[in-house]
């Protein structure tokens, strides 16, 4: 099974083709805007970190920048800093060269003259980069390249029952021709935590499992807090779930069944073949973010209740088995697997449509979430959300 992707210079393959504008804080977040609105097939995103953060904190968000720029969807990055953040531009810069060398340009705004001069020279030069990145022509790779990421938000019943176990069955497919899949939203493994470890490729992965879930719950009550205070959402709990024990059965479905070959932290770079898991918060755009940065090409999120979440550097195909769901947000989700209810013994079928599917993303057609330009993003914190 092939798609048609991107080849990178450093080897990886991309399924979009476009030219990331880098806010490295939130003090150059509005400028990296302004830029991207003046130049076609650019994308950037509101950064609201950087700065003013201690140094346990600032290393999360500066993987997470360097794991956006090195994603095989990326063509190339424009870095553009304030000058005096945290994230100071070499840093950055030095960060980035470390794991890709693809083409990078760099602007500070300090030096630039502030933001209209900043702006007017990376236009420029971000015009260039997407010049240089249109020459570039798909090519056919193996589905082997393809570094999945599976999310659940806005979950009902029917999420637990039938979508995530349709996400489950074609990560089993995905893996058995070579590819990868990231199982990622850890404090949605709470009650179901042996399950996965049990799945571990060796005991270290297990305790790894157990330990990545035991943090969590352990950073929360160090703040005074209970994670079942925020999760199940009230959402959630509308649609028919009543408690976290409950939503993680429904969730690790989308794990599928093979066995788990390694656990990373948060936006840390993919390097395994098979599933793996990536510690990331439950909440949605901070949970997709963190597997992009991570290397995922490509996202695969089931919803009960609907939700429009996209993101700017990977498509996000949006599955559903609600049909009332599909129904009203039909602009939004781009699968109905309501049949799955009815129609268990149609898993193999619905399956196979849904990796083709996956394959025709992967291979240029635009998602819903594409189409609507939608591009949440929020980056995890040492104050995590759940």
């Amino acid at each position: 099974m092939n798609f048609l992707g991107y080849r990178r210079p450093d080897g990886k393959v991309g399924v979009r083709n476009k030219v990331l504008i880098l806010p490295a804080s939130v003090c150059a977040a509005d400028t990296a805007r302004v830029v991207a609105n003046q130049v076609a097939e650019t994308v950037t995103f509101h950064n609201q970190n950087g700065c003013s953060q201690v140094e346990s904190d600032l290393d999360i968000t500066l993987r997470t920048m360097v794991g956006f720029a090195a994603n095989p969807n990326i063509y190339g990055t424009v870095v553009i800093s304030l000058g005096c953040e945290g994230c100071q531009m070499d840093i950055v810069v030095d960060a980035i060269k470390k794991v890709t060398n693809k083409p990078l340009k760099t602007f500070i705004i300090q030096e630039c003259g502030g933001t209209v001069k900043t702006a007017e020279l990376a236009v420029r030069a971000a015009k260039e980069m997407v010049q240089e990145a249109s020459m570039l022509q798909r090519e056919e790779f193996p589905i082997s390249e393809l570094i999945l990421g599976t999310e659940c938000g806005g979950s009902d019943p029917t999420s637990g029952i039938a979508s995530n176990p349709l996400i489950g069955e074609v990560c089993d497919r995905l893996i058995d021709n070579g590819g990868t899949a990231i199982l990622s939203e850890t404090p949605e493994f709470i009650g179901g935590e042996h399950i996965l470890a049990h799945r571990g490729a060796t005991p270290e992965i297990g305790q790894q499992i157990l330990h990545i879930v035991h943090r969590f719950e352990e950073h929360l009550r160090n703040v005074g807090e209970e994670i079942r205070n925020g999760n199940p959402t009230p959402g959630n709990k509308a649609g028919g779930i009543t408690t976290l024990e409950e939503k993680s059965l429904g969730c690790i479905h989308k794990s599928g069944h093979r066995p788990i070959q390694a656990v990373y932290d948060y936006a840390m770079p993919v390097d395994k073949k098979g599933l793996v898991i990536v510690d990331t918060p439950g909440n949605d755009p901070s949970s997709v973010a963190g597997m992009v940065a991570s290397g995922a090409q490509v996202v695969i999120f089931s919803t009960g209740r609907g939700t429009p979440t996209g993101n700017p550097i990977a498509p996000v195909i949006k599955i559903t088995a609600n049909e009332r769901t599909y129904g009203k947000m039909s602009d939004n989700i781009d699968i109905d697997c309501s049949r799955l209810l009815t129609e268990p013994e149609a898993m193999p079928e619905v399956a196979d449509a849904t990796l083709q599917e996956i394959i025709n993303v992967a291979s240029g057609k635009i998602t819903k979430s594409e189409s609507l330009g939608f591009m949440e993003i929020a980056i995890a914190r040492v104050c995590n959300y759940v």
